[in-house]
């Protein structure tokens, strides 16, 4: 039935022709794997989340291998006292639930609720609302609390940012959520995103730490819509589509050599699928600003049509805690070889943009 739902729908014909697009949706329809079934459905298809047939689906994620492999500690990092192993790369509770939200797992687990409360309580700390000004870096590192140099919060924000973002898809925020948001808008940069360097001399927002903030106010303001949040998403965006998405907006070299590599998952990490995505999830995938980044995307689709993990940001440690590592194979690295949450996500982000025909 989702194959020929994509059948009738049309759109602007894309370089790799209507039956490989097709071939290619068809086969990650088929995949072993529910999630990305329900990416495929959800985000390139286009079927309605609250169908009673994706309802479904998600409840086959919930019971997944991935998602029993992500939640084995589930017990043990949820618990007060914990705080060190919310955050810990890439297997504290924070980065768990960030792949929850992107699996399509249920909204509204009540299970979850005993996680979420460690999150809430690790990102707003006292620490987090109380700020001291700061003339050199030396300074910055001195006192406990966010730093303020010339006039500018230097504050990994990437973190509120990230729980606000995951906690509010996966339908678990609560009113706590209203103060990460404050701390969020309050923490914003004169240029519209946010940075955490302490050399008193930045004065340029980090893609990294502006990515997750602006999805996070982003998906609040779909629930508690305002003119301020519009607005502060709006400044956000522009820190991207100004660079066009991966160019220096001084003389449009690449930024960094990563931001033109393709990675699943990015975790806190940026590259131009990433920032694809968020335009998509914002609605300014079509800006024309977007167009060079497409078309970087575009190239580096492989000859049986999917798309690579060119490299990635973790290991695979299941049963030991360890730093930057993940509880699951995220599908492998190799330029030649097909990476299903990539191709998905890259399908997701060319049928937002118009160039995919299926």
């Amino acid at each position: 039935m989702a194959v020929a739902r994509i059948r009738r729908r049309g759109g602007p014909r894309s370089s790799a022709g209507t039956s490989d697009a097709r071939s290619l949706v068809e086969l990650l329809l088929r995949s072993k794997e529910p999630s990305i079934r329900w990416k495929t459905r959800v985000h390139v298809v286009g079927e309605d989340r609250d169908s009673k047939a994706i309802r479904e689906l998600e409840e086959k994620i919930r019971t997944s291998p991935r998602v029993r492999a992500l939640l084995s500690r589930r017990n043990e990092l949820g618990r007060p006292g914990t705080a060190r192993k919310v955050y810990y790369k890439w297997q504290g509770v924070h980065w768990v639930l960030a792949s929850l939200a992107d699996l399509g797992y249920p909204r509204g687990d009540k299970t979850l609720l005993p996680i979420r409360d460690r999150i809430f309580e690790c990102w707003l700390k006292p620490n987090y609302f109380r700020e001291f000004v700061a003339r050199t870096e030396a300074e910055a590192y001195r006192h406990e609390g966010v730093p303020v140099m010339r006039g500018r919060a230097r504050r990994c924000a990437s973190q509120q940012g990230n729980a606000l973002r995951f906690l509010t898809e996966l339908g678990l925020a609560d009113g706590r959520a209203d103060s990460l948001v404050e701390r969020l808008l309050r923490w914003q940069w004169p240029d519209g995103g946010w940075n955490c360097d302490r050399h008193p001399e930045a004065d340029t927002s980090s893609f990294m730490e502006t990515l997750l903030p602006m999805l996070g106010l982003a998906a609040h303001a779909r629930d508690h819509p305002s003119a301020g949040l519009s607005r502060a998403v709006d400044r956000a965006s522009e820190v991207f589509l100004r660079r066009k998405l991966f160019r220096r907006a001084t003389n449009g070299a690449i930024i960094h050599a990563d931001f033109v590599t393709l990675h699943y998952p990015r975790y806190w990490h940026y590259d131009i699928l990433g920032g694809l995505t968020a335009m998509a999830r914002l609605g300014k995938i079509r800006d024309p600003r977007c167009g060079g980044a497409l078309d970087l995307l575009e190239a580096k689709r492989l000859p049986d049509g999917g798309w690579p993990a060119e490299r990635r940001f973790y290991k695979v440690r299941p049963r030991t805690f360890e730093a930057n590592s993940d509880y699951v194979d995220w599908g492998g690295t190799g330029a030649h070889r097909m990476n299903e949450w990539v191709t998905a996500d890259a399908l997701a982000v060319l049928r937002s943009a118009g160039r995919l025909d299926l």
